[in-house]
C-alpha cells in the first residue's frame, strides 16, 4: 500500500518503522532535517524534508499514487491542514491526529465532515482508553471501542446464576441501545439470532452504548452493584492523566490524582467535578505513604518519564495496592513490562504509539472495509453504505440479511448508535457489523 506519513515525531516514526517493516511502499514528510537524516537510516521509504502542507512537497513525495495519508504531527492546525488539502486531492482515505481537547469537542461540531477527513484520533485518549478498560472492565475478557467512542464491545462469560439462562434473546428485555452479537460455547462460535439461547458459561460478545452495556454485562455476570466503585490513585496530571480521571468519573470511581506542579493541580481541580486532586510528588514514598496509596484498588502511572512510572508502580505495589498499571511510551518497553510486569505488581504497560498502531492498522488496506477485531470464526466490520447498493434509504428492519450476520453500529454525522428496526441507512453511513466468515461476501454486496 502506498503510504504517505506527515511528521516524524514520537508517533510517526514508529508507525513508518512498523509500516517500513510490513513492506508497505512509505514516504514521510518532516520539517526537522535532523529528524528526517535519522529515520532515512531506520526505513526502507522515502524521507522528504519540507512542510507537509506545500503542494510542492506533497507532489516531491508522490501524492499522485497515494493510498493512505496520515498527518501525525503534534500540531492541530498543520494535521487538519494536510489532510483536508490531501483529500480535495484525491486520496482516497485520510487520516489525522488531533489533540484529546479537540476529540472531546468532536460531538459539538463535526471536525471530519468539515475538513473531510476519514478518521481523527488522539494518541493520549487512545492509551487512556487502554488504561482505562483495566479499570472499568476488570472481569470482561475483551474491551474495544468503535464508532467514535459511543460504542463499546465487551466479551464476558455468562455465570450459572444469570436470569437469561435457557432463554433465547427475543424474550429477553437488554436496555435499549445493546446487543448481543456472538455467543461461544465449547470452542463453537454462533452469530447470535432473536432464537439464540444462552447457557451458563457461554462467552458472549455484547456491543451498545457503555452506560447502558454496564446495566446488561452485570445482568449476565449476575454481579453485585457495589454501592463504591474501585479507588484509583493516578499518578500525573498531564493529558493523559486528565483523560483517563474524566472517563473515570462517569463510572462510579473514586479518583485521586497525584501532580506535583501547584498551577496545574488548581486547573484540574478547576475542570474535573469528581476527582480529588493532590499537590504533591507521587515519587516519594512518603507521600504515598501519607495519602494510604496501599489501599487503592489500582494505580496509574502516566507521567511522562517511563522510568518514574515504573518506579512508583513498584512503590504503590510495595504499600499494597491491588493492581498497577503504567504509560510507557516506548512500545518495545512496554511489551516486555507487560509480559512479566505481574511478577512485580504491574498488571499491565500501555504505550500510546502502539495504541496509536493498533487504531491505524485496520485502515492499511486496499478493501472497501475494515476489520475492527476478529472473534471466532468471524470478524466486527466497519464500512459505508454506498450510493447503489440495496441497503441505501432501507430501514434495517426492510432488508434481508444474511445469516451469520448482525449490525452492531451505525454512525450518522454525529449519531453513533446501535441500529434497531426503524432506523434507516443513508449513502455514506459508516456501519459496523458482527460478520460470520461464510457471510462476509453477502454482507459486503448487501451494502456495497
Amino acid at each position: 500500500m502506498n503510504i504517505i506519513i506527515v511528521g516524524a515525531g514520537e508517533i510517526g516514526r514508529h508507525l513508518a518503522i512498523e509500516l517500513s517493516r510490513q513492506e508497505h511502499s512509505v514516504s514521510v514528510i518532516e520539517s526537522d532535517a535532523k529528524a528526517a537524516a535519522e529515520l532515512q537510516n531506520e526505513i526502507e521509504g522515502k524521507v522528504v524534508v519540507g512542510d507537509g502542507s506545500s503542494v510542492n512537497t506533497l507532489a516531491e513525495a508522490n501524492i499522485g499514487e497515494c493510498e493512505l495519508f496520515l498527518s501525525l504531527t503534534s500540531d492541530n492546525s498543520v494535521n487538519l491542514m494536510c489532510a483536508s488539502m490531501v483529500k480535495s486531492m484525491g486520496v482516497e482515505w485520510v487520516i489525522s491526529r488531533v489533540h484529546p481537547g479537540l476529540q472531546r469537542e468532536e460531538w459539538l461540531f463535526d471536525f471530519r465532515g468539515h475538513f473531510g477527513i476519514d478518521h481523527i484520533f488522539s494518541s493520549e485518549r487512545l492509551a487512556a482508553i487502554e488504561l482505562a478498560k483495566f479499570i472499568r472492565n476488570p472481569d470482561s475478557l475483551v474491551v474495544e471501542e468503535i464508532a467514535r467512542g459511543r460504542i463499546e464491545l465487551q466479551q464476558v462469560r455468562v455465570s450459572v446464576k444469570s436470569d437469561v439462562i435457557g432463554h433465547s434473546l427475543k424474550s429477553l428485555k437488554f436496555p435499549l441501545n445493546t446487543r448481543v452479537a456472538l455467543v461461544s460455547r465449547d470452542g463453537e462460535h454462533e452469530v447470535a439470532n432473536a432464537d439464540t439461547v444462552l447457557e451458563g458459561g457461554d462467552i458472549v460478545t455484547v456491543f451498545g452504548a457503555p452506560r447502558k452495556l454496564r446495566t446488561l454485562v452485570e445482568r449476565l455476570q449476575k454481579e453485585v452493584n457495589v454501592k463504591e466503585g474501585p479507588r484509583v490513585v493516578i499518578f500525573g496530571g498531564g493529558e493523559y492523566g486528565f483523560s483517563l480521571a474524566q472517563m473515570l468519573e462517569s463510572w462510579n470511581c473514586r479518583v485521586r490524582i497525584f501532580e506535583k506542579d501547584k498551577d496545574l493541580a488548581q486547573e484540574l481541580t478547576d475542570r474535573l467535578s469528581n476527582t480529588t486532586v493532590i499537590c504533591a510528588d507521587a515519587t516519594s514514598l512518603a507521600e504515598l505513604e501519607e495519602e494510604q496509596v496501599g489501599e487503592a484498588d489500582f494505580f496509574v502511572a502516566t507521567s511522562s518519564s517511563d522510568e518514574d512510572n515504573v518506579m512508583t508502580c513498584l512503590q504503590a505495589h510495595s504499600l499494597g495496592a491491588q493492581n498497577c498499571l503504567t504509560l510507557i511510551h516506548r512500545a518495545d518497553y512496554a511489551k516486555a513490562i507487560s509480559a512479566s510486569g505481574r511478577h512485580f505488581g504491574v498488571v499491565a504497560a500501555v504505550s500510546p504509539r502502539e495504541a496509536s498502531r493498533k487504531e491505524i492498522s485496520r485502515y492499511v488496506t486496499t478493501d472497501k472495509f475494515h476489520v475492527v477485531r476478529k472473534l471466532g470464526d468471524g470478524m466486527v466490520l466497519q464500512t459505508h453504505i454506498s450510493k447503489g447498493s440495496k441497503a441505501n434509504g432501507k430501514t434495517v428492519g426492510e432488508l434481508v440479511w444474511p445469516e451469520g450476520c448482525v449490525l452492531v453500529g451505525l454512525l450518522k454525522g454525529l449519531l453513533a448508535i446501535v441500529p434497531g428496526p426503524d432506523d434507516v441507512l443513508s449513502a455514506g453511513d459508516q456501519v459496523f457489523a458482527m460478520v460470520a466468515n461464510k457471510a462476509e461476501k453477502k454482507f459486503l454486496k448487501l451494502v456495497h
